[in-house]
């Protein structure tokens, strides 16, 4: 694993994960895009992005990156480049990655990852960028990226990127990867996809209706992983799915019995403990620095 010493200049980001705790697709737009609804909720757990700023205006990955990402397909160095550019920024930034969130998990990794970079280059190349702007340039890098800009806890509409903050209960999370990398295309292609359902309202949402994942049906038919990883959660609690992803959690009101939920998995079962954040932990580390 390479290291990101700070002594050679190297600081450390956090970019938290994201649980969605609904989602449900209402239709599609003319430009092919599907319209949704779902609440972001933020996580205590996720990466952590390295950044080296340097004066020659060279973007630059160091170290690995995520498994299977060549530097060209890099989120973060995107997201570096765009902000570089939409700047007229002559500066650049050497970028490593050291990562927790798996791929294709639904857990919002590459969108957090890509955000960090984003708000934290804003600070460190003394742009001024305000929250808006960057959520904007976030939007043109994925949809889920403004929610990590912004770091608050949201309901969600249009592609995703109407963002509304909600106020949360604490909670702590069961997560669990079955180890399948979910392709959202393919997904949104799907026949058996629900497609026009009818829009639900935040109301529905805080009286604890059951509002499911649109594309939980869909996986759990295609792979038989995600199949048996539910058999295995539904034994501690009702589990759902994130995102478009393969990534599974179920939901506990304090970490003691999130722990103990954790510990009476079948041995081999792929799964962690996180806490629900009310705001991201990125907002703090930037504004303590």
């Amino acid at each position: 694993m390479t290291a990101f010493p700070a002594s050679e200049s190297w600081t450390a980001w956090p970019a938290p994960a994201k649980l969605n705790l609904f989602l449900r697709i209402t239709g599609r737009r003319a430009d092919g895009y599907h319209t949704l609804q779902t609440v972001f909720r933020l996580l205590d757990w996720g990466d952590t992005v390295f950044l080296r700023p340097r004066n020659d205006g060279v973007i630059a990955r160091v170290g690995e990156g995520a498994a299977g990402v060549v530097e060209a397909d890099d989120l973060l160095i995107h997201a570096a480049k765009l902000l570089q550019s939409a700047t007229n920024c002559g500066q650049g930034v050497d970028i490593g990655i050291e990562k927790h969130i798996p791929l294709g998990g639904g857990f919002g990794g590459g969108s957090s990852d890509a955000a960090t970079v984003l708000v934290v280059l804003n600070r460190l190349w003394s742009l001024g960028l305000g929250e808006n702007r960057l959520a904007g340039l976030g939007l043109q890098l994925g949809a889920d990226v403004p929610v990590f800009v912004r770091g608050r806890n949201a309901w969600a509409e249009g592609v995703g990127e109407e963002l509304a903050a909600i106020d949360l209960p604490s909670a702590w999370y069961v997560l669990a990867s079955p180890g399948v990398h979910a392709d959202t295309a393919e997904l949104f292609r799907s026949p058996d996809l629900t497609r026009d359902a009818a829009p639900a309202k935040m109301a529905d949402f805080l009286s604890g209706s059951g509002l499911g994942n649109a594309f939980e049906p869909v996986l759990r038919r295609r792979e038989p992983a995600v199949e048996a990883m539910f058999t295995a959660l539904s034994g501690i609690g009702r589990p759902r799915l994130t995102g478009s992803g393969s990534g599974c959690f179920v939901e506990f009101a304090d970490e003691q019995s999130a722990r103990q939920a954790l510990a009476a998995l079948p041995p081999g079962v792929d799964a962690w403990v996180a806490r629900g954040a009310d705001r991201s932990p990125l907002l703090d580390a930037v504004a303590e620095d």
